[in-house]
């Protein structure tokens, strides 16, 4: 796996990764993460896949972070 761009955001951590004809968008914000994977056929392209990351889509995102956080049976 190799890391292929990042996207610049101000709270979480963007990489794209390439392996096996797959691309992984991995977000991170502290301790947790979301690896959405996408077939290469599937896509146009590193840059129509990083055109997919929209606002609304971050908004998602960061909806499942606050569900994963709020239901963090570690958390004390």
């Amino acid at each position: 796996m190799r890391i292929v761009d990042t996207i610049p955001h101000p709270q979480l951590k963007i990489s794209i990764f390439q392996m096996n004809g797959k691309y992984m968008v991995k977000f991170e914000a502290g301790p947790y993460e979301q690896t959405y994977k996408v077939d290469e056929s599937d896509i146009g392209g590193l840059g129509e896949l990083k055109s997919k990351v929209t606002d609304e889509f971050l908004v998602e995102v960061a909806a499942a972070f606050r569900l994963m956080h709020g239901g963090n049976p570690w958390k004390g």
